[in-house]
């Protein structure tokens, strides 16, 4: 069984898997056409299943549709009845086309829609915009010491950029809390690039999104290829260029997940987060109750080392 851990070198207390709503959108915003319309009682259940299996931690922003996911999720927690201090939860500014004093002019706006919800961590959603990172940081600190915000992150930044946001930080008496970044079985790159090793030095969270590559790592492609024809073009690109690379990888997660009678995608998760000791937790989506319960399912169990450094060796080529 996996125990909630700390958030970087916060106080924060997270579950290791949480659930990313990205695609709570309600068709909404600049992404909105790729997410279903989905109703309030899927929502729920949703946050039912993900509560029942141990998981506290939610991932939104404001590009998810400008408020339209921030929404959904404060709805869906009080139908719940969850507590504030029963859920963690994670909301990004948008950067692109702005400056850092932007920040305080949105702010209320990402609290209006989470409301009565704190946000634990506010992350800044990529390193493009038209202030330096040392004026981001600068304006994260203002917020969590006006007690908007609990904890700062980012995401998408190289190692580089992680750190100096990091030294920025830590001359206003803060930690980086976690850097948001691509990260699965098959897109290992932070292993190598330099920002895994970056934040185990400076004890910040990586916190991993598409963590099972868009449903190839559940082995459903590839036992029904079929599948494929129902998914957009990009999809398709990218999910065949891997399908046969990565019949090796799942063929092991499917012979290790019959030992912990789960699924080969939650061996995956358990894999990303544990692999790395506690430097790692991740946020697949959910827009269907079961995934939520089998994301939870994927906190049940701990796969040992020998099993840990065989799925990591099956998956070298990705590296």
């Amino acid at each position: 069984m996996l125990e909630k851990r700390t958030l970087g070198k916060t106080d924060i207390k997270i579950s290791p898997i949480g659930i990313g709503v990205m695609m709570w959108m309600s068709g909404k915003g600049i992404m909105g056409r790729m997410a279903p319309d989905l109703t309030d009682e899927v929502m729920n259940d949703i946050i039912k299943e993900s509560f029942a299996g141990g998981i506290n931690f939610f991932d939104t922003a404001e590009m998810y549709g400008f408020g339209r996911s921030e929404t959904n999720l404060a709805k869906a927690l009080k139908a719940n009845d969850i507590k504030d201090e029963e859920v963690i939860i994670e909301t990004k500014w948008a950067p692109i086309l702005r400056r850092a004093r932007n920040m305080r002019r949105t702010i209320n706006k990402r609290i209006k829609y989470l409301e009565p919800y704190t946000i634990d961590q506010y992350m800044v959603h990529q390193p493009i915009s038209f202030s330096s990172i040392k004026t981001e940081m600068k304006e994260l600190a203002r917020l969590v010491e006006q007690g908007k915000v609990r904890s700062v992150g980012v995401s998408n930044y190289n190692a580089k950029k992680m750190r100096k946001a990091h030294e920025e930080l830590e001359k206003l008496g803060l930690p980086l809390a976690a850097n948001q970044v691509h990260y699965s079985l098959v897109r290992r790159n932070i292993e190598t690039d330099g920002i895994l090793d970056t934040a185990k030095e400076l004890g910040i969270t990586i916190t991993a999104y598409t963590p099972l590559a868009g449903g190839l790592l559940t082995g459903k492609l590839h036992n029904n290829p079929d599948v494929m024809k129902n998914k957009n073009l990009f999809y398709r690109m990218v999910a065949k260029r891997n399908l046969e690379e990565s019949i090796p990888l799942v063929e092991t997660l499917t012979e290790i997940s019959k030992a912990y009678e789960v699924l080969p995608g939650q061996v995956a998760l358990n894999w990303l987060v544990s692999y790395s000791g506690d430097t790692v937790i991740t946020i697949p989506g959910a827009t269907k109750a079961y995934q939520a319960k089998e994301a939870a399912g994927a906190m049940t169990f701990s796969l040992s080392k020998a099993e840990l450094d065989e799925i990591a060796e099956v998956a070298e080529r990705f590296l």
